[in-house]
């Protein structure tokens, strides 16, 4: 197999990156470094996601990054 599609670093199989998503839920529990848990084209989807949580530390963001919700 050619290098040209093995990642450098785990020895990995490339993939292509995916298309971006609409809406993305971010886990805000590190200040610092703030964790996207899950992308979705569905905004029910992500607010459904959200309530299931037991947690606050969740955002809701657009596309732009533009914020939508907490929980």
């Amino acid at each position: 197999m050619s290098r040209a599609f093995v990642k450098e670093d785990e020895g990995e199989r490339w993939t292509p990156p995916t298309a971006p998503r609409t809406y993305r839920v971010v886990w805000t529990g590190e200040p610092d470094a703030p964790e996207v848990l899950k992308e979705t084209d569905d905004l029910l989807e992500a607010l459904r996601w959200m309530q299931a949580r037991d947690r606050h530390e969740f955002e809701l963001r657009d596309g732009r990054g533009a914020l939508l919700a907490t929980g």
